[in-house]
C-alpha cells in the first residue's frame, strides 16, 4: 500500500573476463614452450594439441567475447586473436599428425610466427596506455615469437637454435601471464588492490 517500502532493483556486476583468458593463454603457452626449450620430448606436443583446443582456444575465445561486451577493444582483438592462434597450431599439428595434410615446410612456419610476432608486436605499443603487467607480457611475447620465427627459418637453412631460446621465452611469457591472472583474481575477490598492476608508461 501506501507505507511499502519499494527496494532498488539488486546491482548487476559483471566478472572481469581478463583473468580467464590469461590463465588459458599462460598455461598452454608453458606447456608448449616446455617442449620448444627440450625440457620436454617433441612427443608431449600431443598432449598440447588437446589443452590448445580447449583452455588456449576456446577459453580465450569465451574471454574475447566477454570483453567485447564490456567495450574493451584491446581485450576483444588480443583474446580472440591468440585464441584462434592455439586453433591454428591445434589444427595444423592434428591434420599433419592424422595425414591429412602433408608437412609445412619450416620457412612457411617460420613466416606465420614472425607475422604473429609483426602482429604482436604492434599490440605491444597499444600496452603504453595499458598496466605495466600486461606491457610486459606481450613485451615477452613479440621477442619470444621473433625468436621461434628465426628457430624455424634456421631449420630450413641448419644453422640456428634460436627456436630453443624462443622455448624458454616462451615459458617467461606464460609464466607472467598467469602471474597476471592470478594477481588480477586476487584483487577482484578481495575486493581491493592487494597486488598493484603498475600504472601504464602514457596515461
Amino acid at each position: 500500500m501506501g507505507n511499502e517500502t519499494v527496494l532498488p532493483p539488486p546491482v548487476f556486476k559483471a566478472a572481469n573476463p581478463g583473468p580467464l583468458g590469461l590463465a588459458g593463454f599462460g598455461l598452454t603457452t608453458v606447456v608448449l614452450s616446455c617442449v620448444n626449450a627440450g625440457i620436454l620430448p617433441p612427443s608431449a606436443v600431443a598432449s598440447v594439441v588437446p589443452l590448445a583446443f580447449t583452455y588456449g582456444g576456446v577459453a580465450q575465445l569465451i574471454a574475447g567475447a566477454l570483453e567485447f561486451k564490456t567495450g574493451n577493444t584491446f581485450g576483444m582483438v588480443a583474446f580472440t586473436s591468440y585464441g584462434l592462434f592455439w586453433w591454428w597450431f591445434a589444427f595444423m599439428k592434428w591434420t599433419v599428425g592424422a595425414g591429412w595434410l602433408q608437412t609445412p615446410p619450416a620457412s612457411a612456419v617460420a613466416v606465420t610466427l614472425l607475422m604473429w610476432g609483426v602482429f604482436t608486436f604492434l599490440l605491444w605499443i597499444v600496452t603504453f596506455r595499458l598496466n605495466k603487467a600486461v606491457w610486459s607480457i606481450f613485451l615477452l611475447l613479440w621477442i619470444t615469437f621473433f625468436f621461434l620465427a628465426a628457430g624455424d627459418f634456421g631449420y630450413f637453412i641448419g644453422t640456428s637454435n634460436c627456436g630453443k631460446i624462443g622455448g624458454y621465452l616462451g615459458l617467461l611469457t606464460g609464466i607472467d601471464a598467469l602471474l597476471v591472472a592470478f594477481i588480477e583474481v586476487l584483487n577482484a575477490t578481495a575486493g581491493r588492490v592487494v597486488i598493484a598492476l603498475g600504472q601504464p608508461f602514457i596515461p
